[in-house]
């Protein structure tokens, strides 16, 4: 009588479909952990955005401390810096020195900046500046339900944008700039040249998130 083999018995049959389960299962916990690891490890000031090179997000906001809105379009023909910040955010307090000092230096140069008050209560964001400063051609609105920081692609805070004069995105600074990082972008857009999209310190994600 000839041996009996795997093959003839359901059982070995069996055994070999859980093994290779078992394996097929592993080896898809292992690429999934290495996806996880590499991507959502990663600091997100790491994430371009694919807007550089794009048609700003168009928007009409309500002004942080008076009435009425400013619509983006309205702009057109100036260099717009479109700065996300917020009153809880550490950073902003660090580097609102630095924006308000180049919106005061570039206004006669044809450049605008735009203050958008991240998921943040009017009083707070007004003592922000109350205690921190404006800058001359510094327009303050606030984003009600966050749509335009959705359609900009805002992570955290603070993320600032460079909206050339026909409209379109150009750079973006990710987490706190400096004065240097700020003049560079500019003397490249009054320049004509095109700048470099640059990621600097973190952002922090709003309260809650």
């Amino acid at each position: 009588m000839s041996a009996r083999t795997d093959t003839d018995d359901p059982r070995g049959s069996t055994m070999r479909w859980l093994r290779w389960a078992a394996l097929a299962i592993a080896v898809v916990t292992i690429a999934v952990g290495a996806i996880l690891g590499t991507g959502l490890g990663k600091d997100p000031t790491l994430v371009d955005t694919p807007l550089v090179g794009k048609p700003a997000p168009d928007f009409t906001l309500p002004y942080l401390e008076r009435d009425g809105e400013l619509a983006l379009n309205s702009l057109r023909g100036r260099i717009v810096v479109v700065n996300f910040w917020a009153s809880w955010c550490v950073p902003c307090r660090s580097e609102q020195s630095v924006l308000t000092a180049a919106a005061d230096t570039y206004a006669d140069s044809g450049v605008t900046f735009v203050g958008i008050s991240y998921q943040d209560q009017r009083r707070p964001a007004v003592d922000f500046l109350n205690e921190l400063g404006r800058g001359r051609q510094y327009q303050y609105v606030t984003d009600p339900g966050s749509r335009t920081a959705m359609d900009f692609g805002v992570y955290g805070i603070p993320e600032t944008f460079f909206i050339d004069r026909s409209g379109t995105i150009v750079a973006k600074i990710t987490g706190e700039t400096d004065a240097p990082l700020l003049a560079g972008v500019l003397d490249d857009m009054l320049a004509g040249r095109q700048p470099q999209s640059r990621t600097e310190g973190s952002v922090q994600p709003a309260p809650g998130q």
